[in-house]
């Protein structure tokens, strides 16, 4: 049996960030391999990852990062906000969007795939799962390419809560982070009226025809007021036609138009949007983490 030093787990700590009795213990299981152990300890964090697998993490951190003609956004979740705000965490989280920005995979499977330190990125989501002691999920992410007369313009609001990223034609970084304040703090969900989609329009045109203040209304009439509803509802959801929330009364396409500049795409990312958050009992969690 070879003799488990100090030293010997602090060197297998550093490697992995384990906790001191995990490293320990692989490292006695391993009869004093730092190989080995390594492979004990990743496969002790696959199997409290798997049973964490049915665990809601709605709770997380996003980033944008830039290089260039390429950003990245992305989202990276855990179970609660405490864990979210931890160094090892946002480590994580920046070596995320890194990895990715860098190698471009086609979706979430392939960005998972990503070869890290001799691993997969999975891998490395699973041992800091395995750290915490929390389900940690890449939920979603997106590249975003630019040609050199185009401008990025990116914003994190809340440490992470919310991130923005845009993309306009003419205009400069200024403008196009301007922009991406607007959009992390009124969350428009489409570009310009256009975009949103007929059966949203649709359903909101039935359902203010059926409003009770209206129902007494000759037709004529009652055709007139939802229209100018509908024109609000799809004011609110468009970004061009929302008041610029830095501006004086101006539209943001009006703002923009004082730039010389378009918007020709963004990605809004905000933490645990329409994710279903599970309710939870304080003292049943701590009674949990203390039974193992």
């Amino acid at each position: 049996m070879a003799k488990i030093t100090a030293a010997l787990v602090k060197e297998l700590r550093d490697k992995t960030s384990a906790g001191i009795m995990d490293a320990k213990k692989a490292l006695v299981e391993a009869d004093g391999d730092m190989t080995k152990a390594i492979d004990v300890l990743k496969e002790r964090g696959v199997a409290k990852a798997a049973k964490k697998a049915d665990r809601v993490a709605a709770e997380g951190m996003t980033d944008v990062l830039e290089d260039g003609n390429r950003a990245v956004i992305i989202e990276l979740n855990s179970e609660t906000d405490f864990v979210a705000t931890n160094e090892q965490f946002l480590d994580l989280l920046h070596l995320t969007a890194k990895v990715i920005l860098a190698n471009k995979p086609a979706d979430l499977k392939a960005a998972l795939a990503l070869t890290i330190d001799g691993g997969t990125l999975n891998d490395t989501i699973v041992q800091t799962s395995a750290h915490t002691g929390e389900k940690i999920t890449l939920r979603r992410f997106a590249i975003v390419e630019k040609t050199d007369s185009q401008v990025f313009g990116s914003y994190s609001h809340m440490g992470g809560q919310i991130s923005v990223i845009t993309l306009l034609n003419g205009g400069d970084q200024s403008v196009a982070k301007d922009v991406a304040m607007h959009i992390a703090a009124i969350a428009p969900k489409y570009l310009s009226r256009s975009d949103v989609p007929a059966e949203i329009v649709e359903h909101e045109k039935e359902t203010q025809l059926k409003a009770d203040d209206i129902a007494n209304k000759p037709d004529n009439i009652k055709e007139k007021i939802v229209e100018g509803r509908l024109g609000k509802f799809l004011d609110e959801l468009a970004l061009l036609n929302q008041p610029f929330v830095k501006g004086d009364g101006e539209s943001v396409a009006e703002y923009l138009k004082t730039k010389d500049a378009t918007i020709q795409s963004f990605v809004r990312y905000q933490v645990g949007e329409g994710i279903e958050k599970q309710e939870s009992n304080l003292a049943e969690e701590v009674a949990k983490q203390i039974n193992g």
